[in-house]
């Protein structure tokens, strides 16, 4: 029976001990690891529930179904990897602690965390922005922001001097770029949107900005400052997490049941949903504009109007 529950206990920090043989004086243990698996069940089951859930609209109303499920599904696989204790990185720390649980001068740090950032925050501020009905160069502008907030919060996590405050210091100033644009530029535009669309985005919107306001305090207390345990540190992210994805996905889609994507700019079409003269329409456009062109006798660029006033000069 002893070997029973053993086996069925968590084992994953044991059993890749092999796979990644260099291991932090401060790292995880099976109590952080523990978290980092239920955290990825929360993220799985948000992804079957999202992508259920977008069955029952449809198929062209489904886009922030698809964005958000992609979401929970990228942060599950990060979950899992942190959870099996894979994916990290060891570095030297810049502060040497004297609490036992931060003791030592290397630590754990998991890159992966940031591949999933680098993923899941550009779809979450899709999502948010597309609620707003901004235009696509807003968006895309809003979202290499964003990239460059990840990639430096992700170079400084890595470096072991004092100079990765310097690369905190860009990720912030990042951060309160995209607030900008969040806060005002998107709180704007929402403003000649339906009511529902506007607090849909000002609930979500304002979800989003708190949360993210975290995260550069949990990155110091973390990878930074070497304040707080690895498992602090899992606990810490992974509530940040749980409520800027799945709670956050959970708000946005209910409150876009009642908002017509067309409303926000999103003209979507679904060709199965097609009536049968939009079909011919569509079939009879991938034959190519020159067929038109030809089957309209007397018709010439640049010269119809010309021609119909004579035509109609004739008949009459």
């Amino acid at each position: 029976m002893s070997d029973i529950l053993k086996r069925a206990g968590n084992d994953a920090l044991a059993v890749n001990a092999h796979v990644e043989p260099t291991i932090g004086d401060i790292s995880l243990t099976t109590h952080g690891s523990d978290w980092y698996w239920a955290v990825t069940s929360v993220m799985a089951l948000s992804t079957v529930i999202f992508m259920g859930w977008s069955f029952t609209i449809p198929r062209s109303n489904r886009i922030f179904h698809y964005i958000t499920a992609s979401i929970t599904l990228v942060a599950s696989i990060a979950y899992f990897t942190m959870a099996s204790n894979l994916g990290y990185a060891v570095i030297d720390v810049e502060f040497v602690r004297s609490n036992p649980v931060v003791s030592g001068l290397t630590r754990e740090v998991f890159y992966v965390r940031y591949v999933d950032w680098f993923v899941t925050t550009p779809l979450l501020l899709t999502d948010l922005l597309l609620t707003a009905g901004l235009p696509w160069p807003t968006i895309l502008y809003t979202i290499l922001v964003d990239e460059v907030m990840i990639v430096t919060g992700l170079v400084g996590a890595l470096v072991s001097s004092r100079y990765k405050w310097g690369y905190w210091t860009f990720g912030t100033a990042a951060l309160f770029f995209v607030a900008y644009n969040l806060l005002i530029v998107g709180l704007q535009n929402s403003k000649r949107l339906s009511t529902r669309a506007q607090s849909t985005y000002l609930y979500c919107g304002a979800l989003t900005i708190f949360l993210w306001f975290l995260y550069p305090i949990a990155w110091g207390l973390c990878e930074g400052g070497n304040v707080i345990s690895p498992d602090s540190e899992a606990v810490f992210y992974g509530i940040l997490d749980l409520l800027a994805k799945p709670v956050f996905g959970f708000m946005l889609l209910f409150g876009h049941q009642k908002i017509d994507p067309a409303e926000l700019g999103l003209q979507i079409r679904d060709y199965d949903n097609a009536t049968t003269n939009e079909k011919a329409g569509f079939l009879g456009h991938r034959n190519g504009a020159t067929d038109a062109t030809t089957t309209a006798p007397g018709v010439q660029t640049g010269t119809a109007p010309t021609t119909v006033d004579n035509a109609h000069t004739s008949a009459v």
